[in-house]
């Protein structure tokens, strides 16, 4: 199974447990006004690859991995090219390693279900709170993000949610109060992350000729995205 892939960042942190090989995958559907990535967008981009040499480039760093660590399959928009993730994370599970998916969750289908079949970790963004503004700045409704948590409740896969705080539209009271309702109750979410929006993407952007949307809108501090994170645990 060949697959598309952006790149490979062989020691990430950031992108799930411990230590982790991160493959961010090519091609997007969506169009979120602070994406990082503008350059996964393409569907014809990227490098086509086998999933069974990226697993034998993943192996070299398990020994880094450590008892938390593993792989990551990021974007772009992994739900794009579910059969690649699904023979590579069971090449990957074949030898004892973490699996986590980094996903946007604005599809469903079969061979999707397939693929949380073989995922130890789903981090789940949930981009915007209401469903106008996530058609107006992601490019699909809210209901197909909360569908896929809902299908990860059923299934008992761990969650971590992830919500980018972005001043003056996501930093808000109100909009914290409404993150807390769309995903009270759900018992697979064992981790909220609020991370802050920031501009180092912006050369990206002119590099490819794209209009940056969210630059009328300041970086985030990280002591910022912490008071969020303190406001929703007090609701």
């Amino acid at each position: 199974m060949t697959g598309r892939i952006h790149s490979i960042q062989s020691l990430g942190t950031v992108d799930g447990p411990g230590v982790r090989t991160v493959v961010f995958m090519q091609g997007c559907p969506l169009r979120c006004g602070y994406c990082h990535n503008p350059d996964t967008w393409d569907t014809e981009g990227g490098e086509t690859i086998e999933a069974a040499e990226v697993f034998q480039k993943i192996r070299r760093f398990a020994p880094y991995f450590g008892e938390e660590g593993g792989i990551t399959l990021s974007g772009g928009e992994v739900l794009l090219q579910p059969e690649f993730g699904t023979e590579l994370f069971s090449l990957c599970k074949a030898e004892g390693l973490h699996t986590a998916l980094d996903t946007s969750g604005c599809l469903w289908t079969e061979k999707i279900e397939a693929l949380l079949s073989v995922t130890d970790l789903v981090l789940l963004d949930i981009k915007m709170t209401t469903d106008a503004d996530y058609r107006e700045y992601v490019g699909c409704p809210l209901e197909k993000p909360l569908f896929f948590l809902q299908k990860l409740e059923e299934k008992g896969i761990p969650v971590w949610i992830r919500h980018v705080v972005v001043p003056g539209l996501t930093d808000t009271a109100e909009n914290i109060g409404r993150l807390h309702e769309l995903l009270r109750g759900y018992s697979c979410i064992q981790k909220m992350e609020f991370l802050p929006f920031h501009k180092i993407c912006m050369p990206k952007y002119e590099k490819l000729g794209l209009p940056f949307r969210f630059d009328c809108y300041p970086a985030a501090t990280a002591a910022l995205a912490e008071e969020c994170r303190t406001r929703y645990e007090s609701l």
